[in-house]
């Protein structure tokens, strides 16, 4: 299923480019009223399967929430009011719960339990330790857990008696430890069959099959060229491992092993890259997500009757996401659109019933006023098609431009897709135009595409998001002596190289969380990354050998001397991957050359912002700064964060 890419001799496609239309009056609304609209995540089914377990920050933070799903009334489980909880899983025969947190964004999580009457109790104890929930066994009676407890470096898989988990002092065993870099992907109903992965290169790995009786590891992946695998699950008669791949393809699909024979066979292949499967608890179901040019496209195939299950239509969204419950007969549903916040759902199969059990828009917020991102395609500096996402504002037209700016998404290898993000919407809201650019190496196009800034970080990959320009331009409604550029994390890498190494092209720039010295960022990645740091040097050089000169070369932390366009810079104190010290210096360096820079650190936020009040804060001063500096109107207002 080879996709090369295509190189196109013509310029601007224009069959994708949005056309002008009349500007529309709309009512404009402040950044807090867009925190006003509630994210939602989650959706465990209790064991009757009355209630779901969903996770929600209606409070200005994320908290446990119970649902019923006959009445719609939804409980607060869990009060936090400083950290972010996240309720993992109802117990499968009682009303207990899962959840986990960490403090400040230190991604040190914990995993507690919570009891009906409301007690909480730690299932991980001990400080300074990674720890997440795993899942339950399949006869229901224990719960597997990974922690780096033993050794920073490694995630080893424990697991717990059920019936343990009241003593005092809970015990956990320790059933696969992790001395090699092998990550658990899954675990046989029988416990005796376990999947493991290996990261050699960011486009090769391995997968080995451990057998828990034998001892014995049997890599199960030999090939030729580049290829990575995933498992998913096993078949509930242990005959068979499910699993993602990219072996011999451009684009990932799902593949089954005889565990016996050894024979493998292709499950299901298109032209997209199948992001994850899962059988339900009896196998009746089988659920394939499919990530279809920035969207989510989630399959449901009944396996008794062989044929796929239509799903409802549901205005204004899509389906992203899908749980079925243990009898089979429900479906939690998340749909989601990239104008709104997702919402969630129960299917009911037998009787076709859809119940809608959130309401996440702020009802002060007119839908309407809101804008769906278009996939569009542009060609860059070398002809190379290039994937993205437009907002227009609705107000904007060719006699009302307004100021465009071009997003760049995390990674390397992530992706910007067709979801909501808040910061997006506002600055939409407010007149911006907004083109978010999958640049090469983006994730979601092929292994190809992915791959084609391996070591070429800051130089292809930015002119890439140079070349959007000429995009916002064929739009006819952008003014093109404003035009900024914005991203977070390795987006805010870029942001920076683009005003160190591309001076002219962008009027300011906003690094949110963005690296700036990758010397420095790629030896103090932290421990419990080892597994695939060889992976991430494969990809981005290894800052230890000769390939500390081309980091060096594209560190604008280095370059500051080049820059000369407005900066904003948006960071988490406690950031482990992305430290404090680096915008503490890009913004020390900038200010040096006389260029205005605004500076935000949040004291209590991590690499990304888990509470609302600090989003508002930020995210507001964002449009404050670019209105200033790129609008030309207004001054900035006085933050109390420290670090300004």
């Amino acid at each position: 299923m080879k996709s090369p890419i295509k190189l196109l001799a013509i310029g601007l496609l224009v069959a994708c480019t949005p056309t002008s239309e009349k500007s529309a009056e709309i009512q404009k609304y402040s950044i807090a009223q867009f925190y006003e609209n509630v994210s939602v995540g989650g959706g465990s089914f209790s064991p009757d399967e009355s209630k779901l377990l969903i996770n929600s920050n209606e409070t200005g933070i994320f908290n446990v929430y119970e649902v019923d799903i006959a009445s719609g009334e939804k409980t607060q489980l869990t009060n936090s009011t400083q950290e972010s909880y996240f309720g993992q899983s109802y117990f499968p025969n009682d009303d207990r719960f899962v959840f986990s947190f960490d403090e400040g964004g230190n991604e040190n999580f914990k995993v507690f339990m919570m009891s009906p009457e409301g007690q909480a109790k730690d299932l991980t104890p001990g400080d300074s330790v990674r720890n997440g929930f795993w899942g339950w066994s399949r006869d229901e009676q224990s719960m597997y857990m990974m922690s780096n407890k033993r050794d920073p470096r490694f995630m080893d898989i424990y697991e717990m008696q059920i019936s343990s988990v009241d003593d005092e002092m809970p015990v956990s065993e320790i059933i696969y430890q992790n001395s090699d870099g092998l990550d658990v992907g899954a675990i046989s109903p029988n416990e005796r069959f376990y999947a493991l992965t290996q990261a050699i290169t960011s486009a090769d790995g391995k997968m080995y099959l451990y057998d828990r009786e034998s001892g014995e590891k049997t890599d199960i992946s030999e090939h030729e060229g580049d290829a990575t695998y995933n498992p998913q699950f096993f078949s509930l008669d242990n005959q068979n491992l499910y699993y993602t791949t990219d072996e011999g393809a451009d684009f990932v699909y799902l593949a089954k092993r005889d565990l016996e024979t050894g024979e493998v066979e292709t499950v299901f292949e298109t032209s997209w890259d199948v992001w994850y499967a899962y059988d339900s608890w009896n196998e009746k179901y089988r659920v394939i997500g499919i990530n279809n040019d920035a969207k989510t496209v989630v399959k449901i195939f009944n396996q008794e009757s062989d044929e796929e299950v239509r799903l409802p239509e549901i205005e204004g969204g899509s389906i992203s996401s899908v749980n079925i419950s243990k009898s089979e007969k429900l479906a939690r549903l998340t749909v989601s659109t990239s104008a709104s916040p997702s919402n969630i759902y129960v299917y009911n199969f037998e009787t076709g019933e859809l119940k809608k059990l959130t309401n996440t828009l702020n009802p002060e917020i007119n839908g309407e006023d809101l804008v769906e991102g278009k996939v569009v395609r542009y060609q860059s500096f070398d002809g190379l098609e290039i994937p993205a996402i437009y907002y227009q504002p609705k107000q904007a037209s060719a006699e009302n431009k307004v100021p465009g700016l071009v997003w760049v998404h995390g990674g390397p290898g992530g992706q910007s897709r067709l979801s909501y993000f808040a910061l997006v919407q506002y600055l939409v809201n407010h007149g911006y135009s907004v083109l978010a650019v999958n640049n090469r190496g983006s994730g979601g196009y092929g292994k190809e595409f992915n791959h084609l800034d391996d070591k070429n970080h800051g130089d292809k990959d930015l002119k890439d998001c140079v070349a959007g320009k000429d995009f916002l331009a064929s739009t006819g409604v952008v003014d093109m002596e404003k035009v900024g550029i914005i991203g977070g994390s390795y987006g805010g890498y870029i942001v920076m190289a683009a005003l160190a190494f591309e001076p002219e092209a962008f009027d300011v720039g906003v690094n949110i969380f963005g690296v700036t010295n990758w010397l420095r960022t790629l030896k103090s990645i932290p421990p419990y990354w080892e597994s695939f740091r060889k992976a991430l040097y494969d990809e981005l050089g290894d800052p230890t050998t000769e390939d500390s000169v081309r980091l060096y070369e594209i560190s604008p932390l280095f370059h500051t001397q080049n820059v000369t366009k407005p900066l904003m810079v948006l960071q988490g104190a406690n950031d482990v991957r992305v430290l404090q010290v680096e915008s503490d210096e890009i913004v020390e360096g900038v200010r040096a050359n006389g260029v205005p820079v605004e500076y935000i650190v949040f004291e209590d936020e991590g690499h990304g912002f888990r509470k609302n009040e600090n989003a508002i804060e930020g995210y507001g001063q964002i449009k404050v700064f670019l209105d200033k500096y790129l609008k030309g109107e207004g001054e900035m207002e006085t933050t109390a964060s420290g670090g300004m």
